[in-house]
């Protein structure tokens, strides 16, 4: 891979991780239609999109530092106990990105052969695209849209939880999924994509590091310095994503999203009737 190859999957993964449209799906596509490069892989997107999650980091410090405050002075011991939290919203909302992150932990360590082969099957991926947008826009005109961010459940959590580990499987998308059962659950759209992003922190990171330590070279391979170009682009570009998104979804529907998830699908299978675009 190249310079510019990796400036412009840095820049889909940026302007794409955080949109309810797979920045995985849109980085195999893109992928392929590089005659020299084709599927970048497993390890390289998980390690591209520690640029958009640092992105996130430096967005909500904020509230990241206050989550991570209140959820040591609510422990019931160590130098912490009996110290009550400033906010118990902030304390829970710490439980609820750890037990959140719990599904993705586990069925990416047991699907893990499945996500390196089976589950980047483009004809997969234009399914997930599609039949996503319809759960995805049925989510955004049915949903109550009543609850807000300080009305999250453990037991929500986890069920966001599980609404992420299914973006596994290029097309679905981590925002897309937990914002769809989010809205489904009746948070407000705001509510649901600031949930996802919180709960996407470790999940990212976690496998991205994961994916740096284990990778044994046996599926594609990415050179370290395409990869860090790639890897800061999406971070530049993902922080910029961040703000136009929120700002857009507070008065605005899903509804654009839905058509376009609906379409690339259409493009996808399209491309591979053609012979443009390889399955695997």
């Amino acid at each position: 891979m190249g310079i510019i190859e990796a400036v412009i999957l840095g820049f889909v993964q940026g302007l794409t991780e955080f949109l309810p449209i797979s920045s995985s799906a849109h980085l195999r596509i893109v992928g392929e239609l590089f005659p020299s490069l084709g599927d970048p892989g497993v390890t390289f997107t998980a390690v591209v999109q520690i640029g958009t999650e640092l992105a996130v980091v430096l967005y909500f410090r904020h509230d990241i530092w206050r989550i991570i405050k209140a959820w040591f002075n609510a422990l019931p011991f160590g130098p912490w106990k009996d110290r009550t939290p400033a906010d118990p919203h902030d304390a829970r909302m710490g439980w609820i990105v750890i037990i959140g992150t719990i599904p993705i932990v586990v069925l990416g360590l047991f699907l893990e052969d499945a996500i390196d082969s089976v589950f980047r099957n483009l004809y997969l991926t234009a399914l997930m695209l599609a039949l996503f947008a319809v759960f995805l826009g049925l989510a955004d005109r049915l949903g109550k849209q009543r609850l807000g961010e300080t009305d999250l459940s453990m037991k929500d959590g986890l069920i966001l939880g599980f609404a992420q580990s299914m973006a596994l499987i290029p097309g679905v998308s981590r925002s897309g999924g937990t914002i769809t059962i989010g809205l489904l659950l009746g948070y407000t759209r705001e509510a649901a994509a600031r949930v996802s992003f919180l709960l996407a922190i470790p999940a990212v990171l976690g496998s991205g590091l994961y994916r740096l330590i284990s990778d044994d070279g046996s599926g594609p391979q990415v050179g370290a310095t395409p990869t860090l170009v790639a890897t800061v682009v999406s971070f530049i570009v993902g922080y910029i994503v961040i703000v136009w998104f929120l700002k857009l979804i507070s008065t605005k529907s899903y509804l654009p999203f839905v058509l376009y998830r609906l379409t690339l699908a259409a493009v996808v299978v399209a491309l591979l009737a053609m012979g443009v675009l390889e399955a695997l």
